[in-house]
């Protein structure tokens, strides 16, 4: 996952409460003088601007004129900082397309979405599949698109599995934007001679260019493939 370090463990395993159940903030110590919002607020800034390993809760705290043990009041770890993280720029999808038209064009538009929002928050590629961090908003998104399938006949089963190949292919398509820029494959100044098939595809003449971009055909073709088809 790009450069960023590995999810420090902290206390977020499977039986960790999720911090949406929990408290706004600790019953004990002072009058609060920051919400969990204005918390979360500065940690995504932090992170927009100086990636996923600058954000600490030192450094967030700095961000608000505050020392790192205030923090502590309103989030028990940093891997509670970072489920709210993701989940706030979730909710940027909102709000969702009206499913009023062909339920693929809708899907389809659903993940250009996504993937606009993995361009606008980098970072949220190495967080947002983190069980600990299905919250509200990432509910909600989940909600919307089984919504938009409703009018398919195919299983429940087939829906879900459908929605997360769809978001795990969009943030492939994420990764290829952001460490290679356009993605291009370019084979300039390698000598090809030993690989026989690849002299014979280059000498192909140039196909006209598809009506729609790799993104959409990728997204259609999945979704049909996964919704539309026969049972085996």
């Amino acid at each position: 996952m790009s450069d960023t370090p590995p999810v420090s463990a902290g206390d977020g395993g499977p039986g960790r409460q999720p911090i949406w159940s929990r408290p706004e903030r600790g019953s004990r110590g002072p009058a609060p003088a920051h919400s969990r919002d204005a918390i979360v607020v500065a940690a995504v800034a932090l992170a927009d601007t100086e990636g996923l390993a600058a954000v600490s809760m030192r450094a967030v705290a700095s961000a608000l004129g505050t020392g790192a043990g205030s923090l502590y009041r309103y989030l028990s770890s940093r891997d509670d900082l970072l489920d709210l993280m993701a989940d706030r720029v979730i909710g940027e999808l909102r709000p969702y397309p009206q499913a009023e038209g062909d339920w693929l064009d809708t899907m389809v538009l659903l993940g250009r979405r996504q993937l606009a929002l993995f361009g606008a928050h980098p970072w949220l590629l190495d967080v947002f599949h983190r069980a600990s961090g299905v919250g509200p908003e990432s509910l909600a998104w989940f909600d919307n698109c089984i919504r938009v399938l409703e009018p398919l006949p195919c299983s429940v089963t087939a829906k879900f599995e459908a929605i997360a190949m769809m978001t795990g292919v969009v943030s492939l398509f994420a990764r290829r934007e952001a460490a290679a820029g356009d993605g291009a494959l370019s084979f300039a100044g390698v000598d090809l001679a030993a690989y026989p098939h690849l002299v014979a595809a280059f000498s192909q003449p140039p196909a006209p260019a598809p009506r729609a971009d790799l993104v959409e055909r990728t997204l259609r073709s999945l979704l049909t493939g996964l919704l539309l088809a026969e049972p085996g």
